[in-house]
């Protein structure tokens, strides 16, 4: 297929999910939690995650009352190669399993994994099986304070709900961290264009500037308006050598929703959109 993933199974299907959603607390009371300031903040969306499967970058914020989350690649916990692109047939890191995460005094915990939620659930829906790419880590509550859903550089993600796709030629707005960039965080911020949606809407071809790295896997990704638009989860060889594909959050949080994970919000950014604010070089 010329893609590979970035990052380098028999249960009963919604109860399965929804136990061990709650053995780590989803169930929350109602209200957002009080988010840090964006300035001070040390836990948001493009810091780095890392479990024994390797590292990634985090995308957004969601919560469930007081319960909060934050979202990497399922891939990023996959058993599998590179070239590992079925969700429904690749195996994962169980949930439960301890993810650091950046900025944070405690390791998170795995609570939520779109492939093995798919897998208890025999998914048949083959776009879904190749392009539904989200886990949810839970933040441990010593952590919450730390937090702000804030996309770095550029704002947002503005209130109002999921993008409803990128048409093509539309602007795209990003923010990696692989650890390959040695800490250079002035080339994080990355400005792209939609080449349009393929599997069904389940994923966003875009090219970025400037493009996304292995360790970038998982980056969240802005719409032209600032809406959440998407999950970094693929670059692609071939036929459109150096793009990437962006899992629609659209319909993977309504997947997840589906399928134990009821209630979870994505947290709006606390900072405007600021799509005038240019990275490095351009």
């Amino acid at each position: 297929m010329g893609i590979v993933r970035r990052a380098v199974c028999g249960i009963s299907v919604v109860t399965a999910m929804t136990a061990a959603l709650a053995a780590v607390g989803v169930a929350g009371v109602d209200g957002a939690p009080a988010w840090a300031p964006a300035a001070t903040a040390t836990i948001h969306p493009g810091v780095q995650t890392r479990s024994s499967a390797g590292q990634c970058t985090a995308n957004f914020v969601f919560h469930q009352g007081a319960t909060v989350y934050i979202g990497q690649a399922a891939h990023c916990t996959s058993l599998g190669g590179s070239t590992s692109l079925d969700g429904c047939t690749t195996g994962s890191l169980p949930l439960g399993t301890a993810v650091t995460i950046g900025g944070a005094s405690r390791p998170g915990v795995l609570a939520y994994n779109s492939w093995l939620a798919m897998q208890a659930a025999s998914e048949g829906d083959p776009n879904a099986c190749l392009y539904n790419d989200l886990a949810l880590v839970r933040i441990d509550p010593a952590d919450v304070a730390r937090v702000n859903p804030s996309i770095p550089h550029w704002g947002g993600p503005i209130a109002g709900g999921t993008s409803p796709g990128a048409a093509r030629g539309q602007r795209v707005y990003s923010y990696g961290n692989s650890s390959l960039r040695l800490g250079l965080t002035a080339l994080s911020p990355k400005l792209g264009v939609s080449v349009g949606g393929t599997g069904g809407g389940w994923s966003h071809t875009v090219y970025t500037v400037t493009p996304g790295v292995p360790g970038d896997s998982g980056s969240a990704f802005l719409d032209a308006s600032g809406r959440a638009l998407g999950v970094l989860s693929t670059v692609a060889l071939a036929p459109l050598a150096l793009s990437n594909g962006v899992g629609d959050i659209g319909r993977e949080l309504a997947y997840l929703q589906s399928h134990g994970g009821a209630g979870i919000e994505l947290a709006a950014g606390t900072e405007p959109f600021s799509p005038g604010k240019l990275p490095l070089g351009l």
